[in-house]
C-alpha cells in the first residue's frame, strides 16, 4: 500500500489541521541510527608517571605520537590520575597545574575526550603502581605529630596510602579538614582548567574516595605483606573512627561494644578466624551492627566528598563518577570476607553495592567497576573467587537505581579472551539493532597506555575491539552527550539507602558470550 506524505500549510486562516503520513517505505530512523544507541565509549587510561613525581610534563613528543595512534584505533578519549601529592605539594592551598595545562593541551589537540580522576591517594603499594607519589608532605607532616589521621589496622600499623575518613571533618591541616582540603583542591583545579571544561574536552570528573582512588578502605595492602587471596583486615582503628564507634555504641544501648578482635590478618582465609567462620561473630547482633556502621561510615564519606564536587563543577558539562574496587576473592562464601573488611558489606541475602549506588543517585554520579575482563575459569579455586557474576551483580545494581555505569579492566591484556569478556559486560544481551539496549554500558576504560599495547599484534587486536565497542560503527563524538550538571538532590536519610541492600535481586541476565567478538 502507497500511502502520500502531504501538508497543509499554515495560512492567515487559523486553526488548520497539519496532517503527517508515512509512506510503507519511510523509516523513522535509519540502522546505523539504531546501532548508535550501542556505542560504547572507549577510554585509556595514561601512564601513571606521563607527569613526573617532581610535577612535570617532559615526555611531550612520545606522549603526541602516543594519543595520535589512540585518535587512529578510534579511542573516544583518555583517563589520567591528577596526583593532589604533586599538585599542591609545595604547601597548603599553593597549586601548581601547569604541567596538566601541558598535557590536557595535547590531548585537545589530539581531538580526545578527559576523563580526570582527583587523585588524593599515594601513588605505590598497590598492584600495578610503577612510580611512588605520596600525598603532599606538608599532610605527611601532620602526621608525625598525630599518627591517627591515618588508617590503622587492629595490630597498630599506620597506612599512608590516603587520609583515614576519621578526620573527614577534623580541622586538623592548618585550619582545614580533609574535606575542606579536597574541595578546594577541586575549586582550584575548575578555577585553572576552564578552557577545557568549557569547551567540553574534560566530561568526567572520577573523585578519588580511598585508596587506588577506590571507594574502600585500605584493608588488602601490598605495602603492609597483603597477598592474594588474603581476606584482608578491617581498618577503623585510628581514634577518630575508634571514638566514632563507641559513641554509635553507646548510642544503640551497648556502651560495652568495641571494635572487632577476632577478625584475623591479612593473609588469613575466613575459617581461620572467629569473626567470619560458620555461624561467626558477623551474623550475631554485634557483628551486623559493627558491618553497618563501618560500611554506612564509607557511603557517608562518599557522599559528603561527591557533595562538595557537585557544588565545584555545578553547571559544567560533566558527570562525577567513583570507582568501587572489584573484590573477588571469597565471593563464592556466605561471608564474602574480603569485601566486608573493604567496606563493602555484601552477603548472600544483603547487596552491599546497590546501596552506594543509591547514594549516588542523589548526585547523578557515575559508578566505575573494575575486573571487567576477567573470567571465573581463569581463577584459582582456592580463593573461591567470582569476578563474573560480581561484576554481574555490581553492574545490575547501578542500573536498578539508574545510573550511568562504566566499567575498566583491572589487569592488563591484549588477549581476545579479555576482549570479548568485556564486550559481553559492555552489553549483556547483545547489540539491538532497532534501537538501545535493555542495558549497556556508559563507558569502558582501558587500563593502560603502553607502547605494548600500540605495538604489532596488540595494536591491531586493540583497533578491533574498539570497533566492536563502538557496534562496529566509525568514532562519534556525539554520542550520550552530558547535560550541564544539576546541583545535586537533598541528603538522602541513611534508612532509605539501606532500603536498597533488601531484598538482594539477582543480575540481569548476561549472554555466555559476546555476539560482536574480535
Amino acid at each position: 500500500m502507497s500511502v502520500l506524505l502531504y501538508f497543509i500549510k499554515p495560512s492567515s486562516v487559523s486553526n488548520k489541521t497539519v496532517k503527517l503520513v508515512f509512506s510503507e517505505h519511510t523509516q523513522p530512523a535509519t540502522m546505523a541510527g539504531n546501532l548508535l544507541a550501542n556505542y560504547v565509549q572507549v577510554n585509556v587510561m595514561l601512564p601513571l608517571d606521563v607527569v613526573t613525581v617532581d610535577n612535570k610534563f617532559e615526555k611531550v613528543d612520545e606522549t603526541r605520537a602516543q594519543l595520535k595512534k589512540l585518535t587512529e584505533a578510534g579511542v573516544d578519549g583518555v583517563m589520567v590520575d591528577v596526583w593532589w601529592g604533586l599538585v599542591e605539594g609545595k604547601g597548603p592551598g599553593s597549586y601548581d597545574w601547569e604541567a596538566y595545562k601541558q598535557l590536557f593541551r595535547l590531548v585537545q589537540e589530539a581531538g580526545l575526550k578527559l576523563q580526570a580522576i582527583m587523585s588524593f591517594h599515594q601513588c605505590g603499594g598497590n598492584v600495578g603502581d610503577i612510580v611512588n607519589i605520596p600525598i603532599p608532605q606538608w599532610v605527611r607532616d601532620v602526621g608525625a605529630s598525630d599518627p591517627d589521621i591515618f588508617y590503622t589496622n587492629r595490630g597498630g600499623a599506620r597506612n599512608i596510602e590516603y587520609l583515614t575518613l576519621g578526620v573527614d571533618d577534623q580541622p586538623l591541616f592548618h585550619g582545614r579538614t580533609a574535606i575542606q582540603m579536597y574541595a578546594d583542591y577541586m575549586k582550584s583545579f575548575r578555577e585553572n582548567m576552564a578552557e577545557f571544561l568549557d569547551t567540553g574536552v574534560i566530561v568526567d570528573i572520577e573523585v578519588g574516595l580511598g585508596p587506588a582512588g577506590e571507594m574502600r578502605y585500605p584493608s588488602y595492602p601490598q605495602s603492609q605483606g597483603w597477598v592474594f587471596p588474603g581476606i584482608g583486615e578491617f581498618i577503623c582503628y585510628d581514634k577518630y573512627l575508634e571514638a566514632d564507634f563507641k559513641a554509635e555504641a553507646a548510642k544503640a544501648g551497648h556502651p560495652e561494644w568495641e571494635l572487632p578482635d577476632d577478625a584475623g590478618e591479612y593473609n588469613d582465609t575466613p575459617e581461620k578466624t572467629r569473626f567470619f567462620a560458620d555461624n561467626g561473630t558477623y551474623v550475631t547482633e554485634k557483628g551486623k551492627f559493627f558491618l553497618t556502621w563501618y560500611s554506612n561510615k564509607l557511603i557517608k564519606h562518599g557522599d559528603k566528598i561527591l557533595d562538595e564536587a557537585n557544588k565545584v563543577f555545578l553547571g559544567c558539562r560533566v558527570q562525577l563518577a567513583i570507582k568501587i574496587s572489584g573484590i573477588h576473592w571469597w565471593y563464592r562464601v556466605p561471608n564474602h570476607a574480603a569485601e566486608l573488611t573493604a567496606g563493602y558489606y555484601n552477603l548472600d541475602n544483603r547487596d552491599g553495592y546497590r546501596t552506594i549506588a543509591r547514594m549516588l543517585t542523589r548526585h547523578r554520579a557515575c559508578v566505575n567497576f573494575t575486573c571487567a575482563e576477567m573470567r571465573d575459569s581463569e581463577q584459582s579455586s582456592e580463593a573461591k573467587s567470582a569476578p563474573e557474576e560480581l561484576v554481574q551483580q555490581v553492574l545490575s545494581a547501578g542500573w536498578r537505581e539508574g545510573l550511568h555505569v562504566a566499567c575498566e579492566n583491572a589487569l592488563g591484556r591484549y588477549d581476545a579472551t579479555a576482549y570479548n569478556t568485556i564486550l559481553r559486560n559492555s552489553r549483556p544481551t547483545g547489540i539491538n539493532k532497532n534501537g538501545p539496549p535493555e542495558h549497556k554500558l556508559f563507558g569502558f576504560t582501558y587500563l593502560r597506555l603502553s607502547d605494548e599495547l600500540l605495538e604489532g599484534q596488540n595494536y591491531s587486536t586493540f583497533k578491533t575491539f574498539v570497533k566492536r565497542m563502538h557496534a562496529n560503527l566509525d568514532y562519534n563524538s556525539n554520542v550520550d552527550p552530558l547535560e550541564p550538571l544539576q546541583r545535586s538532590m537533598p541528603e538522602m536519610p541513611i534508612g532509605k539507602i539501606l532500603q536498597a541492600a533488601h531484598p538482594k535481586l539477582a543480575p540481569f541476565p548476561f549472554d555466555e558470550n559476546t555476539d560482536l567478538p574480535v
